[in-house]
């Protein structure tokens, strides 16, 4: 598909209460528009679209939010480059972006220096680079078969959130309470280490704009009944 296409089709897609809801954000849109599309339907039109790593790069550099969802969901791992997620990663801030971009299960994560960015991100001083460092630790305690995953590098990680989560900003708050609840789904071992913290630090309330959002219930992920029964606890 073309570009034009693409936009063409999420025009069709016009969801009028998502451009309601869209609008009230008000700065926090960042200026760009949007068809109102929501997350789920986004991910059902990108695959309709298919992978096509130069047609997500065109969709990245519209001024439409649903477009450049649609540009990282459909992005190719092995064509990322580390160049292109550090410019990436500068303009995530609006709406979503931040999200899809380093977690809900996206593109980048896959990519083959996903681990080797995670680290450098976590410890930087730029707020959304810490924000989306945790989203890829979310993701990448999901994969349970490269040995660079040990349980030594997500206790360190999870040794990291305890010692700053109660300062940080209220976005990297909340990406830093989901990294607890990949890291805390992965074994036994590390569900002990991660509901430890979280009966610590309590449920995560990040909703500073008071929009009705919930506080994060990390201990109540990590006791689940599924939870209990998969990891035996």
């Amino acid at each position: 598909m073309t570009k034009a296409q693409v936009i063409a089709l999420l025009k069709a897609n016009t969801n009028d209460r998502g451009i309601l809801n869209w609008n009230k954000l008000g700065a926090e849109t960042g200026g760009l528009k949007s068809f109102g599309i929501g997350l789920t339907q986004l991910r059902k039109l990108a695959k309709q679209v298919g992978r096509d790593h130069e047609l997500a790069l065109q969709l990245w550099k519209t001024d439409n939010h649903d477009a450049k969802i649609v540009g990282l969901l459909i992005d190719e791992r092995k064509k990322i480059t580390r160049k292109q997620a550090e410019e990436q990663v500068e303009e995530v801030d609006p709406g979503s972006l931040s999200h899809v971009f380093s977690s809900c299960d996206a593109t980048l994560p896959k990519a083959p220096f996903a681990f080797y960015l995670a680290k450098e991100w976590i410890k930087s001083k730029h707020d959304l680079r810490r924000r989306c460092g945790y989203g890829l630790i979310y993701e990448l305690a999901k994969n349970t078969r490269n040995k660079e995953f040990t349980d030594e590098f997500f206790l360190d990680c999870i040794k990291r959130i305890r010692d700053g989560i109660q300062t940080e900003e209220n976005w990297v708050r909340l990406s830093m309470g989901g990294a607890l609840i990949g890291i805390g789904k992965r074994n036994k071992r590390l569900n002990q280490a991660a509901i430890k913290l979280a009966k610590a630090i309590g449920p995560v309330d990040y909703d500073s704009c008071n929009t009705g959002c919930e506080p994060l219930n990390i201990l109540k992920h990590l006791t689940s009944g599924y939870l209990k029964k998969k990891l035996g606890t």
